[in-house]
C-alpha cells in the first residue's frame, strides 16, 4: 500500500478523516471531480446533498477501480458544495456513510471542503475531486 495515513500529536483528531497522508507509491493519480451522475451521464439525487454525495463517492470508487486502485490508494480527497453551510454537514457525511458502506470502506484521507457558487450543471450540489498514489 502506498498511502499511510496518520493524525500527529499536536493536531485535533478528526473522525471523519485523517491529519496527514505519506505517499510512498511511484506513479500520482489525478481523477477529475466527479459529480452525481450515473454511467448514463443522468443526475442522480436531484435536489438531495446526500444522495448525490454518495453517487461522487461511488464513482471515485468506479474511477479508482477501473485503475487497479481502491481507496486505500487515496492521499487527499477535495469536495466543493454549493452554497455550504455548516448545518448541511450531517446530509454531507449521511451521503459519505452510505457510500463507504456500499463500498465496504472507510475514506478517510485528508480532505478539504469548500464551499462554492455553483458547479458546471445547475442540478450538481457536491463535487468530488481526488489524489492518489499507486505503485
Amino acid at each position: 500500500m502506498a498511502i499511510t495515513l496518520v493524525n500527529p500529536s499536536g493536531l485535533p483528531v478528526i473522525d471523519v478523516y485523517r491529519q496527514v497522508s505519506i505517499a510512498t507509491g511511484s506513479k500520482l493519480v489525478f481523477i477529475a471531480g466527479q459529480v452525481a451522475w450515473d454511467a448514463d451521464g443522468v443526475t442522480i439525487g436531484e435536489g438531495d446533498l446526500a444522495a448525490q454525495v454518495e453517487q461522487c463517492y461511488l464513482n471515485v470508487g468506479t474511477a479508482l477501480a477501473g485503475i487497479g486502485a481502491s481507496f486505500d490508494d487515496v492521499a487527499k480527497l477535495t469536495v466543493y458544495v454549493v452554497d455550504w453551510t455548516p448545518d448541511k454537514m450531517p446530509l454531507f457525511l449521511e451521503g459519505v456513510t452510505r457510500a463507504a458502506s456500499k463500498l465496504g470502506v472507510t475514506p478517510v484521507p485528508p480532505g478539504t471542503l469548500v464551499g462554492v457558487a455553483a458547479l458546471d450543471v445547475p442540478d450538481h450540489l457536491v463535487e468530488v475531486e481526488v489524489t492518489a498514489v499507486i505503485d
